[in-house]
């Protein structure tokens, strides 16, 4: 696969801590103001710049993205941000909970999207169009996505011997998670290993790749025959060995039983699997789930003689929670467009789910077993899609730790 070596545009260091943030997409508009209130340094006010604006904004208001490009603009012209004044490839490393893992900052190629570069997740056109035009709006892509490949040892000896260099950031950030990243000496070994990978996954970023993608045919139209390597054609990712990644549980709840009561469910379940009574509200083994309801943990475990594991895709446990229970039990309909269901992802635990329940904004909840990463790319080495909210990776790659500007963008 092809990797590029760009001239990042990343906070300087003495104000890394007060720059960077969470993604944009981890954070409600509320949480992401709370978070930078008081810091008008933070890459909130880029990546969740309606928190500038007032309530009665929608998210995908015009004035959404100029606020982004103005906030953007004032980072620049203040130094916050600085460039290296030549193309670098750079390592990050997160550590949380004690487990590790390392990734190549660089940009791919928008054209190797769905070929090299492999999905798992079905993208929303609305989402797409959000993506897109912040990018077009900042002429920068202001997040990247993580990429998952196989690991190499020729990879981790080159990765092992940049990270003997003098870090350029370390940082520790509310939730614990350490980040530390170095700059690259010389970009071209690492370069050439990756031309001998022969592809990579998307683990978290199917709408910032598609955005990208759509950005880069959006500017092949205003300048025809441009070349393939113009910088727009390029987009910010961190590559990581599958083997490091950790994917938590999405889990889901429910907002009502559709009329039936608590008994009756449980009545149903009963026909499904075993169905006990459990203090633990995570499930032991894939094919199990844990369900809260009527202020109880039920776990529910699926007979593995009923379950087709040549079947990738229909063996997922999202897929089989969906087929036996949501569907017949609860009348959930497509998970993409249902009201009826939510999901929350595996970091905010499972005391979330019981808060939810407790609450009466939500009357069931199910705590899931986590989807694998061999899991992962074999459903996209199949070419199949995973169910909505298959996957929550942890932990989450910082925003405006590095920024990739496209050709015409800010300098």
């Amino acid at each position: 696969m092809r990797l590029h070596a760009f001239n990042a545009l990343r906070p300087a260091p003495e104000l890394v801590a007060r720059i960077v943030s969470p993604p944009y997409d981890v954070v409600s508009r509320s949480e992401a103001r709370a978070l930078a209130r008081d810091n008008p340094l933070s890459f909130l006010r880029v990546v969740r710049s309606d928190i500038d604006l007032p309530d009665d904004v929608d998210a995908h208001d015009a004035r959404v993205y100029a606020k982004a490009r103005e906030n953007f603009e004032w980072l620049i012209a203040e130094h916050t941000l600085m460039r290296d004044g030549h193309a670098c490839l750079y390592l990050y490393r997160q550590v949380m909970e004690g487990r590790a893992q390392v990734g190549v900052v660089g940009c791919v190629h928008v054209d190797d999207d769905g070929g090299v570069i492999k999905k798992h997740e079905t993208t929303r056109p609305d989402k797409e169009d959000d993506r897109t035009q912040h990018i077009l709006t900042l002429d920068a892509q202001a997040e990247p996505v993580l990429l998952a490949y196989r690991g190499r040892a020729d990879l981790d000896q080159l990765v092992g011997a940049n990270m003997k260099m003098r870090p350029l950031y370390e940082l520790t950030t509310a939730d614990g998670v350490r980040h530390t990243a170095w700059r690259v000496a010389d970009p071209a070994p690492l370069v050439g290993a990756f031309e001998q990978v022969p592809g990579a996954y998307i683990a978290d970023g199917h709408h910032r790749t598609a955005g990208a993608r759509r950005a880069a045919r959006q500017r092949r139209g205003e300048t025809p025959g441009r070349g393939d390597d113009a910088e727009s054609e390029w987009f910010l990712a961190v590559l990581v060995p599958a083997e490091q990644l950790r994917i938590l549980p999405y889990n889901r709840v429910i907002s009502d039983l559709v009329g039936q009561a608590p008994g009756e469910v449980l009545g149903q379940l009963e026909k499904i699997g075993r169905l006990s009574r459990t203090a633990d509200p995570v499930p032991p083994r894939p094919g199990s789930f844990c369900l809260y309801l009527d202020r109880r943990w039920y776990r529910l475990e699926l007979a593995e003689a009923s379950i087709d594991r040549t079947e990738t895709l229909r063996s997922l446990d999202v897929a089989l929670l969906h087929a036996r229970v949501l569907a017949p039990v609860l009348g959930i309909g497509d998970e993409r467009t249902d009201q009826r269901i939510d999901f929350v992802g595996g970091g905010r635990g499972t005391r979330q789910l019981e808060a939810r329940v407790d609450s009466g904004e939500a009357a069931l909840a199910v705590s899931m077993y986590p989807t694998t990463m061999a899991e992962l790319m074999a459903v996209a080495d199949a070419g199949h899609v995973m169910p909505p909210k298959s996957t929550w990776f942890e932990p989450k790659l910082l925003s405006g730790l590095f920024v990739h500007t496209l050709d015409g963008g800010i300098v």
